[in-house]
């Protein structure tokens, strides 16, 4: 078994660095409105990132502590370019933040979906509820985008109306 800890442990530092941006979004828009989203989103994402531990664990495979430091290094370092705002105010960078979330939660996605497909024939996965997983995804994607989206409208439909002047 050599490509299933490398697989699953890539996924988790994934969740890792994604927490971390979190945290920092969640910093950056404390005492706004869009606070308490992030803060449920976080929740989804740690909620998520145990269930994968708890399977690592079943599985009797080890996490790689270096992969989630790499993990977390690589946050600390693209926040160069989505430094998600000091005024906590909806902008360029928040919206690609929350981009960034969108494909990790994607990415995510297909974890879950890959392992309820490779467990139907697995004994040790068997018994995951894969789809409930999956669908979990599903529903944080489409929050994330919709407010994405929604902040995209506020930040660049101002700009666009002015272009068409």
């Amino acid at each position: 078994m050599k490509d299933l800890p490398v697989y699953l442990n890539d996924h988790l530092a994934g969740s890792v660095g994604a927490l971390e941006m979190l945290d920092d979004m969640i910093e950056s828009h404390k005492g706004k409105p869009l606070e308490a989203f992030l803060k449920n989103v976080r929740q989804d994402i740690e909620s998520d990132q145990n269930e994968l531990k708890e399977l690592i664990k079943g599985l009797g495979i080890d996490e790689s502590t270096m992969r989630k430091a790499g993990a977390w290094m690589m946050e600390k370092l693209s926040r160069a370019k989505l430094h998600v705002g000091n005024s906590g105010d909806p902008n360029l960078e928040l919206i690609q933040s929350l981009e960034a979330l969108a494909l990790g939660i994607t990415g995510k996605r297909s974890l879950w979906r890959t392992l309820g497909t490779v467990g139907e024939n697995s004994r040790p996965l068997q018994g995951i509820d894969f789809a409930r997983l999956e669908a979990r995804a599903d529903d944080q994607f489409e929050r994330v985008e919709s407010q994405g989206l929604e902040i995209a409208r506020q930040i660049l439909g101002p700009e666009l109306t002015m272009a068409e002047r």
